[in-house]
């Protein structure tokens, strides 16, 4: 299996991903492709004693970048960027899945134009895990911040899709974000989709979740748009940040209170890395007929590392092909693709990303 890495991608680029890279090589049964200017490459490994390990680890050469500040669609214009080889070499063949902690909307753009959606989905999603005692996957967590009640369905089944195959939770619960448990309450986008999830037997939808139940496991997936998502999973992040501080200045406030830290440092370390978003190794673009693994802009060695090993996961699961046999029954107005006889799935492009300047309409593949 080969995982390509967008080496140039996010705050931390490229040692944070070089150090992840060599890290992922050692422990798991992968190969790599590495995917920057060489040259910085290679000086970045040597500079800080970083072993390559060629026989696992190949560099592509991409010698432009695509930085935080840079519009959705500059994987057009960059087209040597790293973020853009790495996309072309995925919708290609020359890996089975990407990895890169760059800017979100363009990697989200690239794979819609590049690597291009499962026939049927409208949109694709970024799905992310919260680490909660019962994982949790929210989506759309920043992609699209105007949906309609088919967009919310479709993620709804990508989600339950996602977490059967990768989570192995059977039957996962479905919520709806919203501010009320009613199935009348919220906007008319949640009650008509609210009306829709309620008739499709592929969902197991328990209705509509308040935010404040989120964490105590109300659901498995919970569904909103891009906009709301973002904002409770930004919110979420600030909070959790914030306790953990608060908690760590209450014990080291005077010698008695540091001592029962000490007594509870093995818990409390146990509990902080339950809630590490790192642990799980960044947000799966859902929806995308190949896994494009999207992972915190200030990612570290140790999250790029477990990025690797969740797009092995990814890939091995089966999730997109699961995903194109399910879209039909979970919104009936919407065509079935089935995978072909031969052994390898049947790809069309159905139409040309370079003339389409949306993700609606077109950039889909039949699997």
């Amino acid at each position: 299996m080969i995982i390509i890495l967008d080496a140039m991608g996010g705050d931390n680029a490229p040692l944070e991903v070089i150090k992840g890279a060599a890290m992922a090589a050692s422990e798991y049964d992968v190969s790599l492709r590495l995917v920057g200017p060489t040259d910085v490459i290679k000086e970045c490994a040597e500079e800080n004693g970083i072993y390559l390990d060629e026989s696992k680890i190949e560099i592509i050469d991409a010698p432009d970048v695509i930085t935080m500040e840079d519009p959705p669609l500059s994987v057009r214009k960059k087209k040597n960027s790293s973020m853009t080889v790495s996309l072309n070499l995925l919708a290609g063949g020359g890996g089975d899945a990407m990895v890169s902690a760059g800017n979100t909307g363009a990697l989200y753009a690239g794979a819609s134009l590049i690597v291009m959606r499962i026939k049927g989905f409208r949109k694709a999603a970024i799905a992310t895990v919260f680490p909660f005692k019962n994982p949790t996957l929210l989506l759309d967590s920043g992609a699209n911040t105007v949906v309609s009640p088919e967009n919310l369905c479709q993620f709804a089944l990508m989600g339950s899709v996602y977490m059967e195959k990768v989570l192995e939770i059977d039957r996962p619960r479905v919520g709806l974000l919203n501010n009320g448990t009613e199935a009348n309450k919220g906007t008319e986008l949640l009650v008509e989709t609210h009306a829709l999830l309620s008739r499709y037997e592929r969902i197991n939808f328990v209705g509509n979740v308040e935010a404040r139940a989120v964490p105590f496991g109300a659901c498995d997936v919970l569904v909103t748009d891009g906009f709301t998502g973002n904002i409770f999973l930004k919110l979420t992040e600030g909070l959790g940040e914030m306790l953990f501080k608060r908690i760590k200045a209450m014990y080291k406030k005077n010698f008695l209170s540091m001592l029962s830290a000490a007594v509870i440092k093995k818990e409390f370390k146990a509990m902080k890395k339950e809630f590490d978003a790192s642990e799980y190794g960044g947000a799966p673009i859902l929806g995308i007929s190949k896994p494009v693994i999207k992972t915190h802009g200030s990612s570290d060695a140790l999250e790029i590392k477990n990025a690797v090993r969740q797009a092995v996961n990814y890939v091995k699961s089966g999730v997109t092909l699961e995903l194109a046999e399910s879209i039909g029954a979970a919104v009936p107005s919407i065509e079935v693709v089935h995978e072909s006889e031969e052994t390898e799935p049947l790809i069309e492009y159905a139409d040309d990303p370079a003339t389409d300047e949306t993700d609606d309409g077109g950039n889909e593949q039949s699997i």
